[in-house]
C-alpha cells in the first residue's frame, strides 16, 4: 500500500485546500515569493522566510486590509499542512511548508515513502 490512510488522507486534504481558486492563488503567490526583509522599529533590516499576512492579503484582493475571507482561506492552507503561519512582533510571516509539497509532489510521481515506484515488486 503507498502511505496508508494517513498519507491519503494529507494529501486529500491538501487538494480540497488547493480546490478553491482564492486558496490556489493564495498559494501560488506564496509559492513564487522572493525572500522579503524586514525592517524594524529602528530601521534594522532581517530577512524573513515568507511575506506577512497583510502582504498576501494585498496581492490576493488588492486591499491593504486583512480580510476575514483571506483569513479564513490562509487557516484552511495552514490546516493542510501546505504553509506555515509564524508571529514576529506585530506581524505574521506566511510560508510554503516545502516537506508537504515535496510528499504531495512524491505521491503525484507514483513514489511511495520508502523512494521506490508504486508498481515495482
Amino acid at each position: 500500500m503507498y502511505s496508508g490512510v494517513v498519507g491519503l488522507k494529507e494529501h486529500a486534504d491538501m487538494f480540497k485546500a488547493l480546490g478553491d481558486p482564492t486558496r490556489l492563488r493564495i498559494f501560488e503567490f506564496l509559492r513564487t515569493c522572493a525572500g522579503p526583509v524586514a525592517v524594524g522599529e529602528e530601521g534594522e533590516v532581517r530577512p524573513v522566510e515568507g511575506p506577512t499576512v497583510g502582504e498576501v492579503c494585498c496581492q490576493v484582493t488588492g486591499a491593504d486590509k486583512i480580510t476575514s475571507t483571506v483569513s479564513f482561506h490562509l487557516k484552511e492552507l495552514r490546516n493542510a499542512g501546505l504553509i506555515s503561519m509564524e508571529k514576529r512582533g506585530k506581524n505574521m510571516i506566511c510560508s510554503i511548508d516545502g516537506d508537504a509539497v515535496r510528499r504531495l509532489a512524491d505521491y503525484l510521481d507514483g513514489k511511495r515513502r520508502d523512494g521506490s515506484d508504486c508498481c515495482e515488486g
